[in-house]
């Protein structure tokens, strides 16, 4: 039986870089989709292609049993995604995999939310073999406070809220697993660490990581914004303030089992990420 040959959209990114090696483990066939000729993913077979281009889309998807779709973040990633999905369709793929995120749903107050249960609703209309999944927040993204961390400190507007943050690494091994595998079809997956863990708790983790006292401190939402105001658009900054106020309500604590169903393996915990990431937040 010949090996399927998977496209990985945002192959160069935090989950695709990851996802990539575990589908080659796996005997699949990796085309790596990425936007930069001059930063090929090892390996792989690269093809330069652009969501916003779809006559590049469709030559990308020539030939391709099955599709992993997450895009760049940006204010029209629902149009691009399912124009993707379609497209997808009318190249003949088999299975689509899309990254969505917790909680998403059309009426949620959290933009980003809304956005992905577009792209869901869409692709179950399809009819295509389709599997979406889930993943709570991202426990990779403390490396975007990696500075200020270092020093000792970060800040967010999420007050004592627990969050079942999950691992990217974990991410990639349950999508290599239904990209590959077989009974997921029109299953939804809900991915999230082994436990809900508070700021305090992260910041915790990371001391006993680093050997280095490192504090978490309660931030008002306007002054979150305030120190991101020109490093984001402020399309992206309103959605993340809307993203920590849902982690502020409780809404993103519930922990569900997907991780260790899909894997055979537990979900990393938030004191394995700041194991594996501690020289990430060790001053240089």
């Amino acid at each position: 039986m010949n090996a399927p040959t998977v496209l990985v959209t945002g192959a160069t990114g935090t989950i695709g870089s990851t996802l990539v090696p575990e589908l080659q483990a796996r005997g699949a066939d990796v085309r790596a989709m990425i936007r930069d000729p001059d930063r090929p993913v090892p390996g792989a077979e690269n093809v330069v292609a652009d969501l916003r281009n779809p006559e590049s889309v469709t030559a990308a998807l020539k030939d391709v049993d099955a599709a992993f779709l997450n895009s760049p973040s940006a204010e029209d990633a629902a149009p691009l995604q399912t124009r993707f999905a379609a497209l997808a369709r009318g190249a003949g793929v088999h299975r689509l995999v899309v990254l969505s995120q917790y909680a998403a749903r059309p009426d949620s107050p959290v933009r980003f939310l809304r956005w992905h249960a577009e792209v869901e609703a869409y692709v179950q209309q399809l009819g295509l073999d389709h599997t979406v999944l889930r993943p709570n927040l991202y426990m990779q993204a403390l490396l975007a406070f990696a500075g200020t961390i270092a020093q000792g400190r970060f800040a967010a507007p999420v007050s004592g809220a627990a969050v079942s943050a999950v691992d990217t690494r974990d991410i990639a091994e349950a999508a290599a697993t239904v990209l590959t595998g077989t009974g997921h079809t029109g299953r939804t997956y809900t991915l999230t660490g082994p436990r809900a863990v508070t700021h305090d708790q992260i910041a915790q983790a990371l001391s006993t990581a680093t050997g280095r006292d490192i504090a978490f401190q309660d931030a008002p939402a306007d002054h979150f914004a305030a120190a991101l105001e020109g490093v984001l658009p402020p399309w992206q900054l309103a959605g993340l303030v809307e993203d920590y106020a849902h982690y502020a309500r409780g809404e993103a604590a519930e922990v569900h089992t997907s991780v260790a169903d899909l894997t055979g393996h537990a979900a990393r915990d938030i004191t394995d990420f700041a194991h594996d990431y501690a020289a990430a937040f060790t001053p240089k």
